[in-house]
């Protein structure tokens, strides 16, 4: 039965500036499973605390900020007031600057990887140079050809590692004393925004009187990193459905580079080191998993 998706459209969402949040019907029914299975925890955490957290996690493309937005559509709907807002606000630094310092992190450890294995000859410099100029140092296939890279590979992946989805990243301590401060009754708490750009950096107040959920909508949503979250949600897909889903967006025949498909590796490599908290895990495909269920289809 097809869903009417024009009651979706003016849907309020997340609350990352310019955040483009597009509801179709796999989404609706990927967040009305969600609801069945959420209503009784929400319940007795509510009961309890008088106020709850829920964090939408997953991987590129996997639909938080659409799920996310529904879960808090349908709660308001229900009369069980609640906020969607997403943790994309708070790296310690704006997008541009945090993607250009996960570059310099991965190329530094990489170059003092090929010293400290004694490759850092001035013709394999030469090679990396112009391969860095092309933005295919991150490619494995190098090695094929080249095996010195090896050594440029592992340690930059083993910096970059040592950077995504840590505290040298990301504001944690802000987003856990938000929630605390949500959950111990606050009624007014500034929240951060944060754009593209230099000036695009500033806190708006957010009522919170009439709310009782705060759904938290993030790819680190579910990290060890911060305090607070009562049901974490992770929204699974498989690294094959996250690369189909990149290919399938690229219209314009650009492919994602070698580096954005390392720093997608290992931020699913975070993923599923936390998998084992989550209250609630949902397939790419919209069927309810169990732990070991998740771990099967991973392996």
């Amino acid at each position: 039965m097809a869903i009417d998706l024009k009651q979706y459209e003016a849907l309020p969402h997340g609350d990352m500036p310019g955040d483009k949040v597009e509801i179709g019907e796999e989404h609706v029914k990927k967040a009305t499973l969600i609801m069945e299975k959420l209503e009784g925890m929400l319940d007795e955490v509510i009961a309890k605390d008088g106020r709850a957290v829920i964090a939408v996690c997953g991987g590129s493309g996997v639909g938080k900020s659409e799920t996310a937005s529904l879960i808090s559509y349908f709660l308001n709907e229900k009369g069980i007031g609640a906020y969607t807002m997403s943790g994309d606000n708070y790296p310690r630094r704006i997008p541009m600057y945090n993607d250009a310092e996960r570059l310099r992190i991965f190329r530094t450890s990489g170059v003092r990887g090929l010293v400290k294995a004694n490759e850092a000859t001035p013709e394999h410099f030469d090679k990396l140079r112009a391969w860095q100029q092309e933005e295919t140092d991150a490619s494995a296939d190098h090695v094929s050809t080249d095996p010195w890279m090896k050594a440029y590979l592992d340690a930059g992946r083993e910096g970059l590692t040592g950077y995504l989805g840590t505290t040298n990243e990301i504001d944690f301590d802000e987003v856990t004393g938000i929630v605390k401060a949500f959950k111990s009754g606050q009624d007014k708490i500034y929240l951060k925004r944060m754009g593209r750009t230099d000036s695009e950096l500033w806190y708006d107040e957010v009522d919170f009187t009439n709310k009782k959920v705060l759904v938290i909508e993030w790819t680190h949503g579910n990290s060890d990193n911060y305090e607070g979250v009562d049901i974490p949600i992770l929204l699974n897909s498989t690294p094959e459905e996250t690369l189909a889903h990149r290919r399938a967006r690229n219209r314009d025949g650009k492919t994602d580079s070698a580096f954005t498909m390392l720093v997608l590796e290992l931020e699913q490599n975070l993923l599923k080191s936390q998998a084992h908290k989550a209250k609630i895990i949902l397939s790419k495909s919209g069927e309810l998993l169990s732990y070991s269920e998740y771990e099967s289809l991973m392996k």
